[in-house]
């Protein structure tokens, strides 16, 4: 399982310095993508050590202008609403084709339902990875739930790849671990930490020796 850290705000590039060689992949976050554009792909790449960066573009339109727009920053992943059409999942994976990039298809706008993807969806060649996403705002109105950790099953029975994000962090590690999701995203659980490396120290073990426990637990 490799590690994401979503980055969302500017002092979160602050984090990024102290955990750059921990994690395997850096997320350019959509609030950082819309405050800075594409600079900040550049400023990720500048504060780690050929970690590839995912821009969480959430593209819905306009699907080849946005996917030259972050594989041409360096990006190295970008992100595509699975509710857009399949003109624009085409679009961006013929561009990601061009660039050696790769697409994530972000199931964030079915969160909840019982389908996450219509038994007939096609993919592109281009795009690699489901995302499987708790949204933030759901969760921060105080609904909590555990139903896109259950869709990784689901996602792997259908023989995808699965990136999963939504409210990750040392509590619900174990059942993480238990659908093996091919990418872990984790953000504020890090970003938020009174000791941001110690945390993610932890996270990375746990995914690479699964049963530890939290360092600090009474047991």
């Amino acid at each position: 399982m490799l590690l994401q850290l979503a980055l969302d705000a500017p002092e979160h590039f602050a984090v990024l310095a102290q955990v750059a060689d921990l994690v395997d992949i850096v997320e350019v976050g959509t609030p950082l993508l819309k405050r800075f554009g594409v600079s900040a792909i550049a400023t990720a790449r500048e504060l780690t050590d050929q970690v590839p960066v995912l821009a969480d573009t959430k593209t819905v339109d306009g699907g080849a202008l946005e996917a030259h727009l972050v594989f041409g920053a360096g990006a190295m992943f970008m992100t595509v609403l699975s509710s857009a059409s399949s003109a624009t999942h085409n679009a961006v994976a013929r561009v990601a084709a061009e660039y050696g990039g790769i697409v994530v298809l972000d199931t964030i706008t079915e969160s909840g339902k019982h389908s996450l993807l219509p038994d007939d969806f096609e993919f592109p060649d281009g795009i690699a990875y489901v995302a499987v996403h708790s949204p933030t705002d759901v969760r921060e109105s105080g609904q909590h739930s555990s139903h896109h950790i259950a869709a990784v099953a689901q996602m792997h029975e259908r023989g995808l790849r699965v990136s999963l994000a939504g409210g990750i962090g040392p509590d619900s590690m174990s059942d993480v671990i238990g659908v093996a999701p091919e990418i872990v995203v984790v953000g504020s659980a890090i970003t938020s930490a009174a000791n941001p490396r110690e945390v993610t120290q932890w996270i990375r073990s746990a995914l690479i020796n699964p049963g530890r426990g939290w360092p600090w637990d009474s047991n």
